[in-house]
């Protein structure tokens, strides 16, 4: 991640991984993949809470393309209420993301789809992210499929971590409370 990146540049289909040293309980440790990112402010998922509720208790015909994940992640504080949908089946890259693509919901699964449900998404008014940026509370970096549709998304935070170029990759061991190491 290069210093002050994201400032004069469009994000989205990026990952926000969020820095050690953000305590927010609603971004602790999260990984949020940015769906939409212009003057306008941004909007994303977090990609790494996963809830304990079911998908086919309110989209029964997405369960299936859920698969063993058949939960709906928690895509951030704003409008819990409102589903948001990632879905994956080769079609047009949406997202910068080989194949990932925000889903319509109100329609059917394409045939063979991976899909993942989120109640709710994270949002940043103009400018809001980008001095989020600057305090150095998000690390900007490269998204990938296996991001958005893995099946350890609990890892998630530290696995981006791991993958990137030392020291950066160094943060991924980052202790939950330096207090106590």
């Amino acid at each position: 991640m290069r210093e002050h990146e994201g400032m004069d540049e469009n994000l989205t289909g990026r990952l926000l991984v969020a820095a050690p040293t953000l305590i927010d309980p609603n971004f602790f440790r999260t990984v949020v993949l940015l769906l939409g990112h212009d003057h306008d402010g941004a909007v994303g998922v977090v990609l790494n809470r996963p809830s304990n509720e079911p998908v086919g208790g309110h989209l029964p015909a997405w369960a299936d393309a859920v698969g063993e994940r058949d939960v709906v992640f928690v895509g951030g504080p704003v409008q819990p209420e409102v589903a948001v949908g990632l879905v994956s089946h080769g079609g047009v890259e949406q997202l910068g993301i080989a194949g990932v693509e925000v889903a319509d919901l109100g329609t059917d699964p394409p045939p063979g789809a991976r899909a993942r449900v989120f109640s709710g998404y994270a949002g940043w008014a103009p400018g809001q992210l980008e001095a989020e940026l600057e305090e150095r509370a998000w690390m900007v970096l490269e998204a990938e499929p296996a991001d958005v549709f893995g099946s350890r998304p609990e890892e998630l935070w530290s696995a981006v971590l791991r993958r990137q170029p030392a020291p950066m990759s160094m943060l991924a061991t980052f202790p939950v409370d330096p207090d106590l190491n």
